[in-house]
């Protein structure tokens, strides 16, 4: 009876802690770096990624651990990663973020507006979002107002697309765009009031 214990004690912690592991993980690790990190025993560690690959086989899963030179990596079957660029929510840098949540608050606004409070690399970051499919942008006056996009509210679970949702969401949830330097900072740069249009 001990042992039938012991082995449902690893079935639901030991594996699905390794499994976590390897979700987590930005990079390969090795065994001996899960056990590090997570405190197994290397030799249940290797067991249980032996395990998850066999389970993953067995029901044709799309995921699958590649181990290659002593490195394991959780990651998609080869005839799904087409798939990965589609989903997955692209990594910006802060700066970018943050121009995206000044964006995302203001809204709609001015690329001059948000070039004057983010300064010149505003152009870039726009340019970035833009071809992220993360902002909209449209020609207005000798500017472009911008707005951010559905795949925005839809990739970043904003639940909905209207500007005054956005910017409650972006109020509760700052960490998950652009991390504050303090409770106290704004998530976003705040847009003076919008500016007359200037007439062509």
């Amino acid at each position: 009876m001990a042992d039938t214990d012991a082995d449902a004690r690893y079935k639901v912690e030991e594996k699905s802690t390794v499994e976590a592991a390897l979700f987590a993980a930005s990079e390969p690790l090795t065994a001996g770096e899960i056990a590090e990190r997570t405190g197994l025993d290397i030799s249940i560690i290797r067991y249980a990624v032996k395990d998850l690959r066999m389970e993953y086989d067995m029901r044709d899963s799309a995921i699958v651990i590649s181990a290659i030179d002593g490195k394991y990596r959780m990651q998609l079957r080869s005839e799904y990663q087409k798939y990965s660029g589609v989903f997955a929510v692209p990594e910006f840098p802060v700066g970018v973020m943050r121009t995206l949540s000044t964006i995302a608050y203001n809204q709609p606004v001015l690329q001059s507006q948000i070039v004057k409070v983010r300064g010149p690399r505003g152009y870039s970051d726009i340019a970035t979002l833009v071809d992220a499919g993360y902002v909209y942008s449209k020609p207005k006056g000798q500017s472009y107002e911008l707005t951010t996009t559905k795949k925005f509210s839809e990739d970043f679970g904003v639940g909905s697309t209207r500007p005054e949702d956005v910017k409650e969401w972006i109020l509760k949830n700052s960490k998950g765009i652009v991390q504050r330097k303090s409770p106290a900072e704004s998530p976003a740069d705040v847009v003076e009031d919008n500016e007359e249009t200037p007439s062509e």
